[in-house]
């Protein structure tokens, strides 16, 4: 079993940046991928970031991408999604999750385990 407790987010506004993190406890592996998803209302949860390791590889979301970088710290079993010129689009609740396959899936189905989710909101 692993456990992911979210914290960060919040409210900002757009051109602002917030950073969210989501601590690993548990059977934790670096082996594992840890992803970003969020969910707008209406929406279907959707893939934003993954990372495999510590550095092995990353993925983005297009629409993120050159404003967001997810980064992982092995010492304390955290990742981080540090999000930059934020947008009202960007609006949603965030999700981390730990794949077991170690893949840099972006499929909520490539994931096992799953955060509690936290809310961001972008104001124009």
């Amino acid at each position: 079993q692993v456990q992911l407790v979210q914290s960060g987010g919040g409210l900002v506004q757009a051109g602002g940046s917030l950073r969210l993190s989501c601590a690993a406890s548990g059977h934790t592996s670096l082996s594992y991928t840890m992803g970003w998803f969020r969910q707008a209302p209406g929406k279907n949860r959707a893939f934003v970031s993954a990372i495999r390791g510590t550095s092995d590889g990353t993925g983005y979301a297009d629409s993120v991408k050159g404003r967001f970088t997810i980064s992982r710290d092995a010492a304390t079993n955290t990742v981080y999604l540090q999000m930059n010129d934020l947008k009202p689009e960007d609006t949603a609740v965030y999700y981390c999750a730990a794949g077991l396959k170690g893949l840099l899936g972006r499929r909520p189905g490539d994931y096992n385990y799953w955060g509690q989710g936290t809310q961001v909101t972008v104001s124009s």
